[in-house]
């Protein structure tokens, strides 16, 4: 039977902390928006991941779950947690193993720490954790709540190995832009596909203004014949930004007028 607990029991945590992979849930507020989950592969030689329990000395202090966030082509997470007044977001973890089946979700609030900002670095250097090429932030997670279930319906898989596909693809990435060549930058790709949400959200702010220093043009995610029509496609998004442009303009000119003609009434 389902429980919910303030706290993770003592007794889940070497399990989560066992983990290969678990999933990440956030959605943004606005109902026509669209709600992501993203799969992470954990990485035990690297410090990934991690659980901070509430300390005795800081009772009303929440506990946190942290993990180290890779670039990937989406940036929903991230475009999700920055929204004003969101921030939800609920970290599920299952035994696929042979082990007893078992559901864990952690609900809390959730903040990002951008790669190359202090908090970042501090936050790294706290933890000890080993900044692999491609990481792009960590995401810490005040919990509120923990969600302890069955799982059985849950099918049993064999794990066999982890992919080490991105980490290969990142350090090599780094490498070709420390031998010069500068369009290989990690800002130059987060500006590329990590700028906005699929919505139209803000994502990374260092993407953006990347973006906004060297001009380059985001994404365009929302493809196929009928994209331009979705009310959520990057396109009408631009397109409405400069529709109340020009409304501005005309206001402000109006104005502009109006002030003057009163000043010559004036003289």
């Amino acid at each position: 039977m389902g429980k919910f607990h303030t706290t993770l029991p003592p007794s889940l945590l070497p399990w989560i902390l066992s983990q290969p992979v678990f999933f990440v849930t956030t959605a943004p507020l606005s109902p026509q928006g669209h709600i992501n989950v993203s799969p992470k592969g954990t990485f035990p030689n690297i410090n990934s991941f991690g659980y901070i329990p509430t300390h005795e000395s800081e009772p009303s202090k929440p506990a946190q779950f942290w993990y180290l966030d890779l670039s990937g082509s989406g940036s929903e997470t991230i475009a999700h947690l920055y929204e004003p007044e969101n921030g939800r977001i609920t970290v599920m973890f299952c035994e696929f193993g042979k082990a007893a089946p078992r559901i864990v979700r952690l609900f809390g609030r959730g903040q990002v720490l951008e790669n190359g900002t202090k908090e970042f670095q501090e936050w790294t250097k706290k933890e000890g954790v080993e900044v692999v090429p491609g990481a792009r932030s960590v995401v810490v997670v005040e919990v509120e709540l923990v969600g302890d279930s069955c799982g059985f319906a849950v099918p049993v898989m064999e794990f066999r190995e982890r992919r080490e596909v991105l980490n290969d693809h990142w350090r090599k990435k780094v490498e070709r832009f420390e031998k010069g060549l500068s369009k290989e930058s990690l800002e130059r790709y987060w500006a590329y596909k990590n700028a906005w949400s699929l919505d139209g959200l803000p994502g990374m702010e260092v993407a953006r203004k990347t973006g906004e220093k060297e001009g380059i043009a985001p994404i365009e995610k929302m493809v196929g014949p009928m994209a331009r029509n979705l009310p959520y496609s990057r396109r009408n998004w631009y397109s409405s930004l400069g529709i109340w442009a020009v409304i501005l303009q005309v206001v402000l000119t109006a104005i502009v007028v109006l002030a003057g003609e009163r000043l010559m009434g004036f003289r």
